[in-house]
């Protein structure tokens, strides 16, 4: 029904069936099917082309009364007809939502991980609501699960974010079971509001927020610094419900020379292995007193210990290494040793 000649072959079609009370056949059946595809195509409102048909039934009504099963078996066809056409149309629809997920899936992936042609990319940008001429950062949230686009958390973030936001040049997405966001550098508002939204939806997950970077290799940049942070999470039991790569810097700094790194932790925390009770304790305190801002009442807190008991604990740890938590000059080197064993996992009972 998106032509003349559609609306006449049905007329002439209709007023066939009307005299002969026939049921459509296969091939007419078919080519309804093919008029529904073709006014998807066309982008034409299906409840428009539902009304036209309606209106070529009027006109291709017989004057003369009809019997009622004359009347039965022509709105039968009338019936069989919409749904044919319907059917090509709903069909026509399926097949172009795929086609632009799949586009939509290629482009994200090329994205994230720069895997094409960085002006392609660029150029692509725009249709998703991007504008890759400026600056972009990606904030990355997990949960207790992995979730895609079509799950109901995902979901949850997207609308949450549009009712706040509409279009403010953002694209949302799935990768790897986590929630992706990615905005403009200068609209922190843009990634705090998803990092707290996430957190919810999630039933308190965790996100991460990498820094601002420019043009297409920015938002890969930014994108691994977000992962990376959420990385650095696990390996140093940070909880925090948002992490900033720019605040998570000097970990990467302390990490990339790993056997300058192991020798430090080695030389600096060995000693701790021949404690009564073994090394774990005392590594626990000193994680606790530096985390508590070497606040001996507050690492106490933390760790359901008198105060007393913590304090014991780092005269104990002052003794062994030679190192006095409370003194500045030794304080760097322990609580960097505290640092560099949770980066590599450095395991307290090994002898």
């Amino acid at each position: 029904m998106t032509k003349d000649g559609d609306v006449a072959e049905y007329e002439r079609l209709l007023v066939d069936v009307a005299a002969s009370g026939r049921r459509l056949n296969r091939d007419e059946v078919e080519r309804r099917r093919e008029a529904g595809e073709r006014a998807a195509r066309e982008g034409l409102a299906l409840r428009v082309l539902i009304g036209r048909h309606l209106a070529a039934v009027r006109e291709a009504w017989p004057e003369r009364p009809l019997s009622r099963r004359a009347t039965l078996d022509l709105l039968a066809v009338v019936e069989q007809s919409v749904d044919a056409f319907a059917g090509g149309f709903e069909r026509a629809q399926r097949l172009a939502v795929r086609q632009e997920e799949a586009e939509r899936r290629e482009f994200i992936d090329d994205l994230l991980y720069g895997r094409s042609d960085l002006g392609r990319i660029a150029e692509r940008a725009e249709r998703f609501g991007l504008r890759l001429s400026q600056a972009h950062a990606v904030a990355v949230a997990r949960g207790p699960q992995a979730y895609s686009e079509a799950d109901p958390v995902a979901q949850r973030v997207e609308r949450a974010m549009i009712g706040r936001f509409g279009d403010r040049h953002v694209l949302l997405t799935t990768k790897g079971g986590r929630i992706v966001c990615v905005a403009p550098g200068d609209q922190e508002d843009v990634l705090t509001y998803f990092a707290r939204q996430a957190f919810a939806a999630t039933g308190g997950g965790q996100a991460a927020i990498g820094r601002p970077q420019p043009g297409p290799r920015g938002v890969v940049h930014s994108y691994e610094e977000a992962l990376g942070a959420l990385e650095l999470a696990d390996r140093l039991d940070l909880d925090a419900p948002v992490l900033r790569a720019a605040d998570l810097l000097v970990y990467p700094v302390l990490s990339r020379d790993r056997q300058a790194m192991e020798d430090l932790v080695g030389s600096v925390l060995g000693p701790l292995r021949a404690a009564r009770g073994g090394a774990e304790p005392l590594l626990e305190t000193l994680t606790a007193y530096f985390d508590s801002g070497c606040v001996t009442a507050r690492a106490a807190r933390r760790l359901g210990l008198s105060v007393r008991a913590v304090t014991y604990r780092l005269d104990r740890i002052h003794r062994l290494t030679g190192a006095d938590p409370a003194d500045p000059a030794s304080r760097y080197t322990l609580q960097t040793a505290v640092i560099g064993a949770r980066l590599l996992g450095w395991s307290a009972s090994e002898r």
